[in-house]
């Protein structure tokens, strides 16, 4: 279903390089998640509200937690396609993966939140009302996470996105929520033990861990983590994919966001060979990693015997 939409929301949706194309699927993932999110919100609240659960009604502000982490991304996929500048020569693509450390904030201080109001919950529990209606509701809930999970994934994999990839995370942290929700309210009604507000406070601390991992991966995007392994080895293999590429060595790989990679690396070169017929080689592989990779290479030879 998710293909369908991209190929009638997306213009040329298989050029993810282009930087206009990564804004639409950002825009896209966005305008779903808040559509989906805002159902499930006010479904859950009412809901929750109707059947006294602190559990329900706190699975509830979490959808409306990611109805907030949809609006960034849409402002995330905004900010970061537009075009270098005096201040920011290689571009503002880093402002996906401070979107994401926002998205991470919003995800922690709604889970602190609920996190207390669940704790009431146990200190002075109420009785929650069980009907087969509220468990079929929050079955629908379900099935429309486990889509927003899969449409997430496959637009993070597909355009590299952190912010999507987060997404995904949150989505199928808020399957098991719900699906917790449901075995509580069937459980809650053959016992007298706060099942409701332990089941809150679970959910909660599952919250605020969904977001120490989003804030986690997000500032070790921005910090500069290590390359990837499978990266780094493939433009090794392209560079000394020539016969007059005796060696490599020094690969400095530079991560300004989805779409804007640099890379230096040294080729070892012999220095007997023509110098104009060497320069065009090298600039052959430059554009070979650039076309596979989409990472913008500069290579330094170094003349050997």
């Amino acid at each position: 279903m998710i293909k369908l939409i991209i190929k009638k929301f997306v213009e040329d949706s298989e050029d993810i390089n282009d930087k206009s194309v990564r804004e639409s699927y950002g825009v896209l993932s966005g305008v779903l998640g808040i559509i989906c999110n805002l159902f499930l919100f006010v479904v859950k609240l009412i809901l929750g509200i109707f059947i006294n659960s602190i559990a329900v009604i706190s699975d509830a502000f979490n959808n409306l937690s990611d109805l907030g982490t949809s609006i960034i991304t849409i402002f995330g996929a905004k900010l970061s396609s537009r075009p270098p500048d005096n201040e920011h020569p290689h571009g503002h693509g880093r402002y996906e993966y401070i979107s994401s450390l926002v998205v991470a904030f919003v995800i922690f201080g709604v889970g602190l939140k609920l996190l207390g109001n669940s704790f009431d919950k146990v200190l002075k529990p109420q009785e929650v009302v069980f009907n087969a209606i509220s468990v079929l509701i929050l079955l629908v809930a379900v099935l429309v996470k486990l889509w927003m999970f899969s449409y997430n994934r496959y637009i993070g994999k597909k355009i590299n996105s952190s912010i999507n990839r987060a997404a995904a995370l949150d989505s199928l942290n808020d399957v098991y929520a719900t699906s917790g929700v449901i075995a509580g309210m069937i459980v809650g009604n053959f016992t007298t033990i706060p099942i409701d507000g332990i089941l809150g406070i679970i959910i909660s601390g599952l919250i605020i861990f969904s977001g120490f991992n989003a804030a986690k991966d997000s500032v070790n995007l921005l910090l500069g983590a290590v390359p990837d392994n499978e990266v780094i080895n493939r433009i090794n293999e392209l560079v000394l994919s020539d016969k007059n590429v005796k060696g490599v060595h020094d690969l400095k790989i530079h991560d300004y966001g989805p779409g804007r990679v640099t890379a230096s690396i040294h080729a070892e070169v012999s220095d007997k060979v023509d110098i104009v017929e060497i320069h065009s080689i090298i600039d052959k592989i430059e554009t070979m990693v650039k076309e596979e990779l989409g990472i913008d290479l500069v290579i330094h030879m170094d003349p050997v015997e």
